[in-house]
């Protein structure tokens, strides 16, 4: 099973993805994790090249659980992927989330990708990018783009589940293991 998970920053693409994983035997490819290097350099701005050449590696694997939004590398990622998961939920959870997270990130002091150094500041709150605005801003954007991508008829074949809540999450996880036990 090749799983990609997408969903505004904040909905829990990360955790989702690493439990389901788990669940089905697969690796999991945290996108954050492969693109953001030490120094808060990211490698799809600075060299998309080589981001896609690490997503890629990272996705020859037999079965994966990916998540992330990154458009470079859905050429990579999307025509290997047997289902998609999209993790459209409203956007007071999705703010809920994301400051929660970055308040438990900024006052833990916990590096985000391990050998990076990449720690959440408080400082960094109102830049535009930072996941809190990102998540705020992106939210109605991101959920247009993906009612029109999965109508598109090169994804139309391979099943897409959008779950609107978080109570749905645990269940697709189980229905998903008992799948992947069956195969």
């Amino acid at each position: 099973m090749r799983v990609v998970v997408v969903g505004t920053s904040g909905s829990g693409k990360s955790t989702f993805a690493r439990r389901l994983a788990v669940a089905i035997g697969a690796q999991p490819l945290e996108l954050d994790a492969i693109n953001w290097q030490p120094g808060w350099r990211d490698l799809n701005t600075h060299d998309a090249d080589e981001f896609v050449r690490r997503v890629a590696a990272a996705a020859s694997a037999e079965a994966w659980v990916a998540d992330g939004n990154y458009s470079k590398v859905r050429h990579v990622l999307w025509p290997r992927a047997t289902r998609f998961v999209w993790l459209d939920y409203e956007r007071p959870v999705i703010m809920r989330r994301v400051i929660g997270r970055s308040f438990a990130r900024a006052l833990g002091r916990q590096e985000l990708w391990p050998g990076t150094g990449n720690v959440e500041s408080v400082a960094r709150w109102l830049d535009k990018e930072h996941p809190i605005r990102w998540a705020w801003d992106t939210w109605a954007k991101n959920r247009a783009r993906y009612a029109g991508v999965f109508v598109e008829a090169q994804y139309a074949d391979r099943p897409l589940d959008r779950l609107r809540h978080p109570r749905e999450a645990g269940l697709l996880i189980d229905r998903l293991a008992a799948e992947a036990l069956s195969i």
